[in-house]
């Protein structure tokens, strides 16, 4: 028989994955809206520039993550 508490979590966890890629489709379309109005839009400047900061925000937010879960006494998974 399942655990409730282990079905609760993978529900949490499918929740928050789920809702962290709408955000994420969010910030791409914002990112290139302001990108397009910068004059950047679709050429290749404009597509590095938002790679770039794209993985500039991914690792700060990552950093940040991981330094709350050294806090927590947490292990990342990975």
């Amino acid at each position: 028989m399942t655990d409730p508490r282990a079905m609760v979590q993978t529900m949490i966890s499918l929740a928050s994955a789920s809702l962290g890629l709408v955000a994420a489709l969010a910030w791409n379309e914002a990112i290139k809206a302001t990108l397009a109005k910068l004059g950047l839009g679709e050429d290749l400047a404009g597509l590095y520039s938002y790679a770039i900061l794209a993985t500039v925000i991914a690792v700060v937010v990552l950093a940040l993550l991981g330094r709350l879960a050294a806090k927590l006494g947490g292990a990342i998974a990975g």
